[in-house]
């Protein structure tokens, strides 16, 4: 099987065909343990370490933090690991996927807010890259910008295969590098008597630990984009558990470290905490540990760069065939590029504050698409789909699903009294003294509406190739 997949990719080229298309069976290859490494180097970057943050900037004592994140990560990743059992089922990408929930034309309300969370996420990774870069090569900031996401760029253009490679090759050397800093934190902490539980208080808790749950959820709208070219009959537990196990396990590590060093520090900053940190073990491995970081945010915007195309691509056909071709890929690239060069450009030099806004926001858009999309194919239709009329414009699913429209919107404002996002605090929230408990709230509404609506009206037509 590893020869004939190797042969494969000889034939194919490293430069990937398929865009929005259904990936059919003879070109399906991979094994369920591919997804652990990928997603473990695609989370170990320095904007998961920064989340860690959220906890201590609130007065949360760094046990506590740290046993917030331990529960956020552990529910945001078994929700996006799920949402990966559906790429070896139905060999699409992801977002193409809800036109089976919103409709054809409908859809393209989450694929918005998915590009919102793209583009947001590889602003503050660009910038995080040049700050890693600038501690060893001083260079202006918008041609550092312009090469980190240049390099990105041409990565999600060559596609799925490349991706892969170049996360399971980052993987090694970042378990070497954060191994060695890990190792010193945990000597030096067990000197000093370990790690201290500190204050507590709930709204604290709730927020780092939505924000750890929010965070990893981030990864579902596109985790079957890197799971459509398994074959369909990987086992779905092997394939939810060895996800679950590379995001989870990234996370964990690097939100753990990042709430200690926060906790030590007056104003958290991801790079100088790892360069001090570094430096103490062994002078100069800090400038090594900050530079390894670089390329690793490069891979996850490479990866961002490749979900914002397809999911471009799939909101562009639902008003028109979208074309297909490299010509498309590298002009949607290019698109995307300039947007976060000028967002990046024009963010305020203390990014931290609209960083935790950022991932509260996304995590109240992206709550209520994933509990719908998660109940329609586990419940609701069970995995059965017709490929086929998902792709026309007179299918099955329609233009417009007012039971998936009705659950996203619905779960959309039943959250809004109970969050508190930068100035705002609904009214339960402010009840309960600023603890947003939204996420519970989004989930069973946005879910429940969805069952209510579909278990006896959803189309549920033969799987059709």
């Amino acid at each position: 099987m590893e020869q004939n997949d190797k042969r494969d990719r000889r034939e194919q080229g490293w430069l990937e065909t398929r865009s929005i298309d259904h990936v059919p069976a003879a070109e399906r290859r991979g094994k369920a343990w591919h997804q652990a490494p990928f997603w473990f180097a695609g989370n170990f970057v320095l904007t998961t370490m920064m989340v860690g943050f959220a906890g201590p900037l609130l007065g949360l004592g760094v046990g506590w933090s740290v046993l917030a994140i331990a529960l956020g990560v552990g529910l945001g990743t078994l929700l996006m690991a799920c949402h990966a059992n559906q790429g070896p089922r139905l060999g699409l990408p992801q977002m193409i996927q809800s036109r089976a929930q919103f409709g054809r034309r409908g859809a393209i309300l989450p694929f918005l807010a998915v590009v919102f969370v793209y583009v947001g996420f590889n602003v503050f990774d660009v910038i995080l890259a040049a700050d890693a870069v600038a501690v060893v090569f001083a260079a202006p900031r918008p041609a550092s910008y312009a090469v980190l996401i240049a390099a990105a760029g041409i990565v999600s253009i060559v596609g799925h295969d490349l991706l892969h490679g170049v996360q399971r090759w980052l993987t090694c050397a970042l378990i070497l590098i954060f191994g060695a800093l890990s190792a010193a934190l945990c000597f030096r902490l067990a000197a000093a008597g370990g790690v201290a539980m500190g204050a507590f208080a709930w709204p604290a808790m709730l927020a780092q630990l939505s924000a750890a749950a929010g965070y990893q959820l981030s990864y579902s709208v596109y985790v079957s984009d890197y799971s459509r070219y398994l074959p369909e009959e990987t086992p779905a537990a092997r394939l939810i558990g060895w996800t679950w196990l590379g995001a989870a396990g990234s996370a964990l590590w690097l939100m753990s470290l990042g709430a200690v060093l926060a906790g030590e520090q007056a104003r958290p900053d991801a790079i100088q905490g790892l360069r001090q940190l570094g430096d103490a073990l062994v002078p100069g491995f800090g400038a090594l540990a900050a530079l390894t970081a670089a390329p690793a945010l490069v891979g996850i915007m490479a990866v961002n760069f490749y979900g914002a195309l397809l999911t471009g691509l799939s909101a562009l056909d639902a008003v028109r065939p979208a074309p297909r071709g490299l010509a498309v890929r590298v002009a949607g690239i290019t698109v995307f590029a300039m947007v976060v060069w000028l967002a990046a450009l024009g963010l305020p030099a203390d990014y931290l504050a609209s960083f935790n806004v950022f991932v509260s926001l996304m995590l109240y858009l992206l709550v209520p698409w994933s509990a719908v999309n998660l109940v329609d194919f586990y419940w609701v239709r069970r995995g059965s789909y017709s490929i086929r009329d998902i792709f026309l414009a007179d299918g099955v699913y329609g233009q417009w699903s007012r039971p998936g429209l009705l659950s996203y919107l619905g779960g959309l404002l039943a959250m809004l009294p109970f969050a508190a996002l930068g100035g705002y605090a609904g009214p339960v929230a402010t009840a309960l003294g600023g603890a947003d408990v939204s996420l519970a709230v989004g989930l069973l509404a946005s879910g429940g509406a969805y069952w209510a609506l579909s278990r006896h009206g959803a189309a549920k037509p033969a799987w059709e190739r």
